[in-house]
């Protein structure tokens, strides 16, 4: 009896460890490494971070919400400074007629309005310092006040201009079967704009004939500019009126800067 208390069999005993692990060692299966990819499958509720694609989440470009999207336009921004220098010369150069072939593969908008914007407050500025020049001249006694209204007059002109007379040819051409492109006749008129503001700096000059040939020299330099261009989308001679009539609303144009601002 002493004996079979003193040495017990305690590998049978509910605490005893070594039973425990003993046991547990031949009846449990064998053990997972950890791995993300015991979880559940997406079916099962969850997800897994993918990183999108390039074009997965584009809007397409057909969606009418993209007119009123500032995003949309971001495109005809993408300019650098060469870019935008190579154009501002050559609109300097009607004769050579590629501008189209330039801004085929890239149009802008930005000539079209930094240099609408530069040129409404070139002419209004140097505009009241010409009228001012011309009264000094002619009398040196005269008093004189600066006119706000040359702002005015020259932002709803050159904008309006530089924008419904694009939009106008644009739906013309649709019209008449051409192919053509709205935002770079956009860019076309806006670039013809360039050489007004440095001829705006030689109108001060306080001699009218001097005046009289240096707006003629750059508005038809301006007008053969948007003519000739614009000549690249019409695919008949018996459309030539519409470059034509393009040429006369571009030196309208410069001879209505010089009698409005510059008389």
């Amino acid at each position: 009896m002493e004996e079979s208390f003193s040495n017990p069999a305690t590998s049978h005993f509910l605490g005893s460890v070594p039973a425990v692990v003993t046991e547990d060692k031949k009846t449990s299966s064998p053990e997972v490494p950890a791995n993300l990819q015991i979880f559940p499958p997406n079916s099962q509720g969850y997800q897994t971070l993918v990183a999108p694609s390039d074009g997965g989440e584009q809007q397409p470009s057909n969606n009418w919400k993209g007119f009123f999207s500032i995003s949309s336009y971001t495109q005809y921004f993408n300019v650098d400074t060469d870019i935008v220098l190579n154009r501002l010369i050559s609109s300097l150069y009607p004769t050579s007629g590629d501008f189209v072939s330039k801004i085929d593969a890239n149009p802008d908008l930005y000539g079209l309005v930094w240099i609408s914007t530069t040129l409404v407050f070139v002419i209004a500025s140097l505009g009241n310092c010409a009228t001012y020049l011309m009264s000094r001249r002619s009398d040196p006694n005269t008093s004189w006040a600066f006119d706000v209204n040359y702002l005015n007059v020259a932002a709803g002109s050159i904008y309006g201009y530089a924008l419904i007379v694009p939009l106008g040819y644009y739906f013309l051409l649709q019209y008449l079967g051409s192919n053509v492109s709205l935002v770079r006749f956009w860019c076309l008129w806006g670039y013809s704009l360039f050489i007004f503001i440095l001829t705006s700096f030689l109108l001060i000059i306080p001699i009218e004939f001097i005046r009289w040939i240096i707006i003629l020299i750059g508005g038809a330099a301006s007008a053969s500019f948007v003519g000739l261009n614009l000549r690249s989308y019409i695919q008949s001679n018996d459309l030539m009126i519409v470059a034509i009539s393009a040429f006369v609303l571009q030196l309208g144009l410069s001879i209505f800067i010089k009698m409005w601002f510059f008389a």
